[in-house]
Order: structure tokens, then sequence, then C-alpha cells
């Protein structure tokens, strides 16, 4: 009797066990910028587990390899990426460190969303002089949204690699995204038309791909060269430089130091327009159609 009790006991036990046990996602995803975990949020769906090594409020080129991050890492399956030396500073020790053979480069576990893109900015020779420059070309690509859809099919693409039980459940993700994408790009030309040809000064070369996109014109920059903060000599420069060709405002990112942006902004009589660059950096841009949406909608308010 105490035998089957035991048995009965053993067997509920283990049934209680299963219906307590929560579902755990397919893939762990670590996406180095926002804008990427997003991305796979949109195409993994509820068979993905993202974690964003950095935020909006972040400079994604100098992040710490903290513990925390380090155990992320440790259990990712797919690590996603800017690339083109974005996260040059960092990575290379995060991916050492971890020890995770899936994540290291090469692999299928480690996918860099620039080598979907056509690279601007690519520089002629590369020299540490002229600052924070970027053998692969400028490296903030998200700042354009084809290139996300062109990110898109690549990252549809590995997560049907590294789990190919549900690539037909990310195919089929990918397309809906793609239409949503494609309209809503659309819908944004459309109402960012009045951009076309509009002066800006830019706190870093951050913007290169969102000029390409809406026909920005770039002026001049608050750093005096990438990666250097804004001088009071540098930012005197910019003023005299705008009474010859004015511009409309002084774009910079969520994380940009202010000072420089408002020092210009308040003499030169412009508006300093303060972009999200990536999801979360605003309370508008709280997924990828808010992001540039919002940022559409504040660089319009700079010609009112």
């Amino acid at each position: 009797m105490l035998s089957i009790k035991s048995l009965l006991t053993g067997v509920m036990c283990a049934a209680l066990a299963v219906f307590a046990t929560p579902s755990f996602a397919v893939v762990n995803i670590l996406a180095c910028e926002p804008e990427w975990g997003a991305l796979a949020q949109e195409l993994g769906g509820d068979k993905v587990s993202i974690y964003n090594a950095t935020n909006a409020f972040q400079d994604p080129h100098r992040v710490q390899a903290k513990p925390s991050l380090l155990a992320r890492a440790r259990s990712a399956d797919l690590l996603v990426c800017t690339g083109a030396q974005l996260e040059i500073g960092w990575l290379p020790i995060l991916q050492q460190q971890a020890g995770n053979a899936k994540i290291q480069s090469g692999q299928p576990g480690y996918f860099e969303a620039s080598q979907f893109v056509r690279m601007l900015e690519v520089p002629a020779r590369v020299d540490r002089a002229l600052g924070d420059i970027h053998p692969g070309g400028n490296p903030h690509i998200q700042t354009d949204p084809r290139n996300i859809g062109l990110a898109a099919a690549g990252l549809a693409k590995r997560l049907a690699e590294v789990d190919p039980a549900n690539a037909a459940f990310y195919q089929g993700n990918y397309k809906t995204f793609a239409a949503r994408w494609s309209a809503a790009i659309a819908n944004w030309e459309r109402e960012a038309a009045p951009l076309k040809g509009m002066a800006i000064v830019v706190h870093h070369k951050a913007f290169v791909y969102l000029e390409n996109w809406l026909g920005l014109r770039e002026i001049a920059t608050l750093e005096p060269k990438p990666g250097v903060e804004p001088t009071a000599v540098h930012l005197s420069e910019v003023l005299a430089q705008l009474q010859r060709q004015p511009a409309r405002a002084v774009v910079r990112s969520v994380y940009n130091d202010a000072r420089g942006s408002q020092w210009l902004s308040e003499r030169a009589k412009i508006p300093v327009v303060v972009l999200p660059f990536t999801v979360g950096g605003s309370e508008q841009a709280k997924d990828l159609f808010g992001l540039y949406g919002d940022t559409v909608n504040k660089l319009l308010a700079a010609l009112k």
C-alpha cells in the first residue's frame, strides 16, 4: 500500500511540476542596440527572448561589459549587432569573456546588420588623428528605415538557421512585417516631403543615412572631429559659418551632451531637435514604427 501511495504521490508531483514549469522561448537573443532587439521581436514573436545590451540614452560606441551583460552573453543563442566596428570598443571583450562559441564572429549565432546595407562615408584612409573613423563606413545605419527592411530579410533567414524547427514561422512574420514596413516608409516619405533640402547642423556624424533618406543638407557638425566633444573654438567657428550658410535646426541624438547644441541654438536663433535615434529614445518611439514616425514629426516641427 505504501508503495502504491508513493507511486501515486510521485506521479502527482511530476504532473504538477509539468504545469508549474514556465514556458521558455526557443532562442535567446542578445541585441547590441535597441533597434535590433525590436526588429528581432517583430520577426521572432513568442519564439524568442530579447535582451538589449544598450539603451537609447547610452552611446553605443562606449559600453561596459558588466557581469550582468556577460551573463546574458553566455546564455545567448544569437547575438544581433550593427557591426561596421560600431561596437569595436566593447563587443570583442564581451565575446571573449563570455566564452560562448555560438556568438563568436563567423558563427551562425553572430549577426551583423551592416552587412546587408550599402555603407555610406567609407573613408579613403583610416587615421586616428581624424577622430573616430570607421574603416567600413558610417555605422549609424538605423537612421534610415530602408536599412531596417534590408536587415530584416537577413535576420529572418538567420533565425531560421539558428532555429530550423520554426523556419516557417519566422518567414511568415517577415512577410507580414515587410508589407507593413513598406507601407509605413511610403507614408513617412509623403509626410517628410517638406524636409527635402532642409539645412541642419548635427552634433555627431550620426545622421548621414537619415540625411540621405529625407534629402537633408548637413552644413556643419558640433564635434570638431568624430567622437571629440565640441570645443568653444569650434562652436564659434560653426556660428560664424552659419552667418554665411544658415541652417534651420541643430540636430542631436538623445544621448548627446546638450550643452553644445544649446549654446549654438541661443546664438544662431535656431531650434534644437533632439531625435530618439533608436527605440526607447522618446515617449513616442516605443517600437520601430514609433521611432521613425517621431523622427519625422520632430524634424517637421522645426520648420514651423
